[in-house]
């Protein structure tokens, strides 16, 4: 054997940078043929529902037991309560994936004019005022916040209404009539408390409405320049609103007052590091950092789970934005394809805003992370929400054709749930009869088809030659038999 040969031979095999590279084709493939399943969009809402309650009530636990001892109480108190409001949620999650969602189009209606009388009513001493906002209603050791009920029912109803009157949305009264100006009472009454989280959520909500119908770009233009000027006046008009501002812009001018929230969120993102310090092991929320376990949870998440436990939290709010955008592109329904992608945005803006502002990039506004937050109305609207998204995702055409043919399946058959029905676009109207006409004024005869009424063999003028020939001759004819 030559040393060339002997080289040849001794040479290693280039089959492992292939291998790697099948093994990517192979993965690859199979995430893109388990996403095309029917239910894929379901099943993935599910897992994602589960992981954010799951994480949530561990993260509420190990945040507010610290400070609930401190003063006294038991330190499964809050978490107590974030239980219960985590089962009544899922008792309501799993009522509403049984509602079909027409019904739930038709009371949307009288849905909106609840919340808003009910905004109209917690201004009044039926109200409570709670965290220098009156927008709570408490009953016993019940609280409740309809603002939270408003956003859902703005989101449906606004849905419903734009979605009626798709054929005439290219006129502006009816694009902005008459859901802007409801939305406009709502943002005032919820201003009145004052809620500035609850308002900017509002408005996220009325945005997604008309960006998902298709309205101009220039009425977004009008819309953000009324938003900043709208922000520039309350922050100047209200002291407190207007100390926020500051803060934000120097949070260290006031480090022990103004300022401490912000700056004791990045101190416990700074110390969990990469992997984080463990569970319960934090040392921000022994009264370090005020609200911890409600809009400041972020925080303990880095600094006991570390960048890891940021980074999943972060991956499960984007998989939900993909997922819930995945069921609005992948419905017929005109109403659920409009519900969807807003309630999607809802979820994820209001995430993006109160990690926002915990990491310093955004001033504080009091909005909760959705599902993770402390707080008995805000988990409960946010499971109906899910509630609402995965009850969409049964609704796809090929899931709905998959579960009448092939059965409920796994998971609709332990929770037996129905069969979705199938989307029925509305009949064409017939076209409308003309007007009789005003009075005082005769109507105009219809037109004669002179091919029908003589023939098809010649052209209408020659008929109507013939005809007045014949005439002529029938009428001497007579004057002559006289």
């Amino acid at each position: 054997m030559t040393a060339v040969d002997r080289a040849i031979a001794e040479r290693p095999p280039p089959a492992a940078p292939a291998r790697r590279g099948g093994r990517v084709v192979v993965v690859r493939s199979a995430l893109t043929a388990w996403l095309s399943r029917p239910l894929a969009d379901f099943h993935l809402l599910l897992a994602i529902f589960g992981l954010l309650t799951a994480i949530g009530l561990i993260m509420v636990l190990s945040a507010s037991a610290p400070g609930e001892v401190a003063v006294g109480a038991s330190a499964y108190s809050v978490f107590q309560k974030q239980l219960l409001y985590v089962a009544v949620g899922t008792v309501l999650f799993l009522i509403v994936l049984r509602i079909p969602l027409r019904k739930i189009r038709h009371v949307s209606t009288m849905a909106m004019l609840a919340c808003v009388i009910m905004l109209v009513l917690v201004l009044t001493p039926l109200g409570t005022e709670n965290y220098g906002a009156q927008s709570w209603f408490i009953i016993g050791s019940i609280s409740f916040q309809p603002i939270e009920a408003a956003k859902l029912a703005l989101a449906l109803w606004g849905a419903h209404v734009l979605v009626t009157k798709r054929a005439l949305l290219d006129q502006y009264r009816h694009l902005l009539v008459p859901v802007v100006p409801v939305a406009l009472v709502v943002f005032a009454l919820v201003m009145l408390q004052p809620d500035l989280g609850g308002t900017i959520t509002l408005g996220v909500v009325l945005i997604s409405l008309l960006w998902f119908v298709g309205a101009p770009m220039r009425f977004f233009g009008v819309i953000a320049i009324g938003a900043v000027s709208g922000a520039v006046v309350l922050a100047v008009g209200s002291p407190y609103r207007l100390e926020r501002v500051m803060t934000y812009l120097d949070p260290d001018k006031d480090p022990l007052g103004a300022g401490l929230q912000a700056r004791q969120a990045l101190f416990a993102l700074a110390e969990g590091g990469f992997f984080g310090k463990g569970l319960t092991n934090g040392s921000s929320k022994w009264r370090y950092l005020p609200n911890v376990h409600s809009d400041f949870i972020f925080a303990v998440i880095g600094e006991e789970l570390g960048f890891i436990g940021c980074l999943v939290v972060l991956g499960l709010f984007a998989l939900l934005a993909v997922v819930g955008l995945r069921i609005a592109a992948r419905n017929t329904d005109p109403w659920i394809r409009m519900v969807s992608a807003t309630l999607t945005v809802w979820l994820v803006a209001q995430a993006a805003i109160n990690i926002g502002y915990v990491v310093k990039l955004l001033p504080v506004t009091g909005i909760t992370l959705p599902m993770i937050s402390s707080g008995g109305t805000s988990i409960v609207t946010t499971m109906v929400v899910f509630g609402i998204l995965a009850s969409c995702a049964r609704h796809e055409p090929e899931a709905v054709s998959a579960l009448r043919s092939l059965g409920p399946g796994r998971v609709g058959g332990v929770l037996k749930l129905p069969a979705p029905v199938a989307y029925k676009p509305p009949p064409k109207r017939k076209p409308v009869r003309p007007s009789t006409p005003p009075r005082g004024r005769k109507a105009a005869p219809p037109p004669v088809d002179e091919r029908r009424m003589a023939g098809r063999h010649a052209p209408p003028s020659e008929y109507r030659r013939r005809d007045s020939r014949r005439a002529t001759q029938d009428r001497s004819r007579r004057r002559d038999g006289r």
